[in-house]
């Protein structure tokens, strides 16, 4: 379940959640297209290692992501920026798992935040042979309860 932080509200806040990142990674002159802004790949590929992270938590083993949904760019990213990469996770069902990716960016000499993107990847657990397999489910209720109580 989504933390309170990150509820339909919040997908609207002009500030990022009040936590810790999953990934803060700072955008540099290798990730940038011809016009020199960061190629939107390169942010995509951020938003897939934060994703990553949560899925790997969840399924306790290996998972591949299957889908992106809903990825709209609301701004570029510019070199030197400071990209900061919230994943939470939305969904979990027999063997797949959704999770809210948010990604905001901060330049480094100044304290706010803007938006970047927001996406929902949709991850599946994967066995040894790299078929679906299910997600052992008994940890995530502990899981969804200490997100309740925040």
């Amino acid at each position: 379940m989504p933390p309170d932080d990150l509820d339909d509200e919040s997908v609207q806040q002009d500030r990022p959640p009040r936590r810790s990142p999953t990934i803060r990674t700072i955008a540099m002159p290798a990730d940038t297209n011809p016009a020199g802004d960061i190629f939107g790949g390169w942010l995509m590929s951020q938003m897939d290692l934060a994703a990553g992270t949560v899925a790997a938590l969840t399924a306790r083993g290996r998972s591949a992501t299957i889908a992106v949904e809903g990825m709209k760019f609301l701004r570029p990213v510019k070199v030197g920026d400071e990209v900061s990469l919230f994943a939470d996770l939305v969904r979990v069902g027999r063997s797949s798992m959704h999770i809210r990716v948010q990604a905001w960016r901060r330049q480094r000499e100044q304290e706010a935040s803007e938006k970047v993107t927001q996406a929902t990847f949709t991850f599946v657990a994967l066995d040894d042979d790299g078929r679906a397999r299910p997600i052992d489910q008994s940890g995530l209720a502990d899981n969804r309860d200490q997100n309740a109580q925040r």
